[in-house]
């Protein structure tokens, strides 16, 4: 229905008017609500001035002039007596607690893109909300991950989109990202991001390993930068799948200066940053009240005694927050050293998540101290998140922290 600047009644305020209001608010309906009370969602609608609340029960002629009345209060005669104005004034009606007593019934719907994907019932023996709404959903996922699409009609967007895959688990990539995957033409993927996926791409799909394996094989940056160009130039829909975030350590943004100065659409996807993901699936919390107040995220692939270092160690070890070190895994014993060094507890919990998130993830806990020898001796290897700070000891275990309003 069109309802933007007409006139629309929901009667009650309470768990299914707060359910429905947004959607009717998006429409842009001028809306009355009847109803005594409301949940604090819905006044805070009214208080925004999204909404304007009638504060009393339903009385005959709320409806008049109405295009569409939702009827969702627990006072079952107030219903009746609205389904009735409703019968009589030919006024679109919905009613929550009694579908037979409407003039409509509202399909369960869902939206992707410019899409909007409506499921009825419409049988009365067959009418449950529940199987619409577990048939829309399946619908609207297949058209978001792209197991349901027309082939020949699917809508191709030529450019490049920089898609965050997230830490390794498949299931952990956007549902953006996801869906512009079973999309591409062409996928430049790098090794850190989620492999499982690159399998479910149809046989049309070029896969491109751009990966950067440590003191290995590795694609060049400049060649990388390349492929983009050519494959979005010659008019195909490139995604550059990435581990976790592009712009956490990802050089994303080095790829979308390279496709600016060319010219072409560029995209950004964000993903799961495995500095809060990886850390989170090992049972660690970068923050937890009256232990951290705030965390640190580092690149260790530079040796702190490096002249290339652009970190203030000494500056780090004055914080009392959680670190996150990422490619650190060969450099965590000079790391830790300096440290120490500039002041940081020896004691200090240090935890080493190797491949977080996959089913080969494991934990290595060690302090300060020790790390670099736990590191060797533990034959961690990476891709490995290191965490230092008392986090690594909270757990579920833990007792619970303090009330005390300063802990926050």
């Amino acid at each position: 229905m069109r309802l933007h600047g007409r006139r629309t009644v929901v009667i009650g305020g309470g768990q299914v008017a707060q359910r429905r209001l947004p959607q009717l608010i998006a429409t842009g309906a001028d809306i009355t609500l009847v109803s005594p009370s409301a949940t604090p969602s819905v006044e805070a609608m009214a208080d925004a001035g999204e909404i304007r609340w009638e504060r009393r029960r339903y009385q005959d002629g709320d409806l008049a002039d109405t295009w569409y009345a939702l009827v969702a209060s627990s006072d079952t005669a107030a219903n009746d007596a609205a389904s009735a104005e409703a019968e009589r004034t030919r006024t679109w009606c919905v009613r929550a607690d009694d579908a037979e007593a409407a003039t409509a019934w509202t399909p369960a719907t869902g939206r992707i893109d410019n899409i909007t994907v409506a499921v009825l019932n419409a049988t009365p023996q067959g009418r449950d909300p529940r199987h619409s709404a577990a048939l829309r959903d399946a619908i609207v996922e297949g058209l978001r991950d792209g197991t349901l699409a027309a082939p020949h009609h699917r809508t191709r967007t030529p450019g490049v989109a920089l898609v965050g895959g997230g830490p390794g688990d498949p299931d952990l990539i956007t549902v953006r990202g996801r869906r512009l995957l079973a999309e591409a033409d062409v996928v430049i993927a790098d090794r850190l991001g989620p492999r499982d996926l690159l399998d479910e791409l149809p046989p049309h799909v070029e896969v491109i390993d751009a990966a950067k394996i440590p003191y290995g094989r590795y694609m060049a940056q400049e060649a990388i930068n390349q492929a983009l160009i050519e494959h979005a130039k010659a008019g195909k829909a490139v995604v550059r799948l990435k581990g976790g975030d592009p712009f956490v350590f990802g050089r994303g943004m080095e790829e979308a200066q390279a496709l600016a100065a060319e010219g072409i659409p560029c995209t950004v996807v964000p993903g799961i940053s495995s500095t809060i993901s990886v850390p989170g699936a090992a049972g660690i919390p970068v923050t937890h009240r009256g232990v951290a107040h705030e965390f640190t995220v580092v690149s260790g692939h530079v040796a702190p005694e490096d002249p290339r270092s652009l970190v203030d160690w000494a500056a780090i070890a004055r914080l009392r927050g959680t670190l996150v070190l990422l490619m650190a895994v060969d450099k965590i014993g000079a790391i830790a050293a300096a440290l120490i060094a500039h002041g940081k507890d020896p004691a200090t919990p240090v935890a080493l998540v190797q491949e977080g998130t996959t089913a080969a993830q494991r934990r290595v806990d060690a302090t300060l101290a020790d790390v670099g020898e736990r590191a060797a001796a533990e034959e961690v290897r990476p891709p490995a998140v290191i965490v230092i700070g008392d986090v690594v000891a909270v757990g579920p275990d833990s007792a619970p922290p303090s009330d005390d309003p300063s802990a926050d």
